[in-house]
């Protein structure tokens, strides 16, 4: 790579990181550094919604990549020094500095939050990747800032990032590939840098030495390997990975957080077109998280059902997780097809009115109740090899042979002690308002007993039920709930029958995933925080991400209802007169109750703005509830109560 003119004139700098200590910059790499392409990652946080629940998680990408290429170059020169029969040249470590440095460009609002989550329910069919958008935005900031890069190098970092050779020349040193994105065994700098970065700003400093591995790292056989000493190291950090997903990555809360946002965008999506932006370089140089500031600081009508989410977020009105359960890794398609929102609310719409005791307000919510207001969600969770063992595809040596043997480490030869298995998915159920907490748990309970009519008994027992498997890799969130979450590809499965007569012995007994969480168990009428809804306007919240108003009829019915002071709606009167009482979102009509097609999904139709009332206590039952729902109907009705004006006059 010849250095330009410009290049001459930047400085060597060194910054102080709290990871990794003094690092040095080359004037190679400020040339990418300095510009709005790379300065945009300032503005995206590393750890998403985790943030939210970790306040001290609030470092961005920016100084990731910084550290990510700070290690690639140190592994590059670490084996140059060492094994100069290599034949690594300074261009090679150069081209995967760089690819450390630029292998997150991609990235969108909430880091994975946007690719993973938004983009497929946002543009169904569209197979876009933060991967790909590093790409783009990589060859925009060569292109606008006229960085001198040849061809051949470009394509080589290009590769170095995807972790696929095939994407440059033949005779690129393989080995090279294990760097930046090790597809191998996913052992590479980036995890090393985000699980030491993560960690230490969480306030766990945790044991992994980074150093003393990386010093270790020879190459034989074109692949990187490591000394036999450092193999509870390499563990240990697999270890590391899982733990960050189950506790931090994947914390209820921070989840909860994710629909939330994921809604939000959506609703604004029509009006603004975010997903589009990431198709253009010159527009998403300009997309951070900061899109949510855009939103909420915009008087736009349109935008008022997003900015009534973002509301709740501010004020921790959160989505609830009613029901929760560890499935094993080979059960995610069993039950990612027969634990679905619509089954759930079926199921709890069977329940005998009687066990409401009498309840209108709860009896209200129940008939209200929609696939709409519950999420499904499966995460998955492993040591960075889906349900393998990590440690089988890394190959160690001793340092008695250090340059001419590599061989995989058995579980003797650094642990007996080891997972019965490597991956495990999370299931939760969650739901957008306190009001249909218990309602869900019911629904969700009775679609389990009608799978495993014992299920309440294997909650107390000691043996053990192994599920069929079911085949596909797990979604990172699935929902068959429009508009959030995208169409799942059918998983091929067993029938419930032999779903649940088989049954395997295993070295360690378990209860059957087919049963509920006892620990999660709630009377009929709990909510979380002790609050109704009944004061929340119907605009506080969107029962549908997607949610617009697209139709001409739909714009003039707005227009009267702001004119009342409210924001406009298009729910049937039947339904709002309902979810004054019940709803902490507008409600939808029975067409768009059903389970629509994530292609061709139309929006339903929301309120927007005006953020909830003061909540009250559920402490009332009987009559004084069914005064305080008969008084909801003369508000409704045009009355002047304190409370309907005090709702109406808020934006």
């Amino acid at each position: 790579m010849a250095l330009n003119e410009s290049l001459e004139k930047v400085d060597v700098r060194t910054l102080r990181d709290p990871i990794h200590d003094h690092i040095t910059l080359s004037k190679r790499l400020c040339q990418f550094i300095d510009t709005r392409q790379f300065q945009r990652l300032r503005a995206i946080k590393q750890l998403g919604t985790s943030y939210y629940v970790w306040p001290g998680g609030c470092h961005n990408r920016f100084e990731h990549c910084i550290g990510v290429s700070h290690l690639a170059r140190k592994v590059a020169s670490i084996l140059q020094e060492k094994q100069p029969e290599l034949h690594i040249t300074d261009r090679d470590v150069e081209c995967v500095e760089i690819a450390g440095l630029c292998h997150d460009l991609g990235h969108g609002p909430w880091s994975h939050v946007w690719d993973g989550m938004f983009i497929p329910v946002a543009r169904p069919g569209t197979a876009w990747t933060h991967e790909q958008g590093s790409e783009m935005m990589l060859n925009a900031l060569i292109e606008e800032n006229h960085i001198d890069v040849k061809k051949d190098d470009l394509d080589f970092i290009k590769a170095l990032i995807a972790g696929d050779p095939k994407k440059c020349r033949p005779n690129e040193k393989p080995f090279l590939f294990d760097i930046v994105a090790n597809k191998r065994n996913g052992l590479d700098v980036d995890k090393f840098d985000y699980i030491r970065r993560d960690s230490h700003m969480i306030g766990d400093q945790g044991n992994i030495s980074l150093q003393r591995l990386l010093g270790s790292a020879r190459v034989i056989q074109n692949q990187i390997c490591y000394n036999i000493k450092d193999a509870n190291q390499i563990f240990e950090i697999c270890a590391t990975r899982f733990r960050l997903h189950k506790t931090i990555y994947n914390h209820k809360t921070a989840k909860a957080i994710e629909y939330m946002i994921i809604d939000g965008l959506l609703a604004a999506d029509p009006f603004m077109k975010i997903a589009d932006r990431v198709f253009d370089a010159k527009k998403m140089v300009h997309l951070t998280d900061n899109i949510r500031a855009e939103i909420e600081q915009s008087e736009d009508p349109e935008l008022a059902p997003a900015r009534a989410i973002f509301n709740r977020i501010i004020t921790r009105d959160l989505y609830r997780c009613a029901e929760w359960k560890t499935i094993s890794w080979h059960d995610h398609g069993f039950f990612t097809n027969n634990v679905t929102p619509e089954r759930i609310v079926a199921e709890a719409k069977k329940m005998p009115r009687d066990q409401l005791h009498g309840d209108q307000e709860m009896m209200d919510a129940l008939a209200t109740l929609a696939p709409q207001h519950i999420i499904v969600d499966f995460s998955p969770m492993h040591y960075g090899m889906k349900e393998k063992n990590p440690m089988e595809n890394v190959r160690f040596y001793s340092k008695r042979e250090p340059n001419t043997e590599c061989a995989k480490a058995e579980h003797g030869d650094y642990s007996t002690l080891m997972p019965a298995v490597f991956g495990e998915v999370l299931m939760r159920v969650y739901v957008k308002d306190d009001i249909f907490y218990s309602l869900a748990q019911i629904g969700y309970r009775a679609v389990i007993k009608n799978i495993n009519p014992d299920a309440d008994a294997d909650l107390t027992s000691e043996a053990e039920t192994v599920l069929g498997d079911g085949e596909g890799e797990p979604q990172r969130s699935a929902t068959t709930t429009p508009p959030r979450t995208p169409k799942r590809s059918p998983c091929q499965t067993t029938s419930m029958a032999s779903i649940v007569s088989t049954a395997t012995a295993h070295s360690s007994k378990a209860i059957s995933s087919i049963s509920y969480n006892k620990f999660a168990t709630v009377p009929v009428g709990y909510t979380p925080t002790g609050k109704t809804r009944k004061g929340r306007d119907l605009s506080a919240g969107s029962l549908s991400g997607m949610s617009a108003i697209k139709e001409s009829e739909e714009l003039e019915e707005g227009e009267k209802a702001r004119g009342a002071g409210g924001v406009g709606l298009s729910a049937a009167p039947e339904i709002k007169e309902r979810s004054i009482n019940v709803m902490s979102k507008p409600s939808v009509d029975a067409e768009s109750s059903k389970d629509i097609d994530m292609s061709t999904a139309q929006a339903d139709d929301d309120g927007g703005g005006t953020p909830k009332a003061t909540p009250t206590r559920r402490s009332t039952r009987g009559t004084k509830r069914r005064n305080d729902s008969s008084t909801k109907e003369s508000e409704t009705s045009g009355g002047s109560n304190k409370r309907a004006k005090k709702s109406g006059s808020r934006k």
